[in-house]
């Protein structure tokens, strides 16, 4: 005959470990320093300030008459 195997602790033991590689994966995406996240930010904004920059206006789209 095969060993008792307590379900509740393998449930448990597997719970923990998907835990474990959730909490490893939160940490390298979210563990970042305050100058980190301020250096992020900084570049993004620099990135849509060039996009803005290189947008084209067309008043012909913005005068267009809506459709009745």
């Amino acid at each position: 005959m095969g060993d008792v195997v307590n379900l509740n602790q393998f449930r448990k033991k597997r719970n923990r470990k998907t835990a474990e590689d959730t909490a490893r994966n939160n940490r390298a995406s979210f563990g970042r320093s305050a100058a980190q996240k301020k250096q992020d930010m900084n570049q993004q904004k620099k990135r849509d300030a060039l996009l803005d920059k290189k947008k084209l206006s067309n008043k012909d789209e913005e005068e267009t008459p809506s459709e009745n």
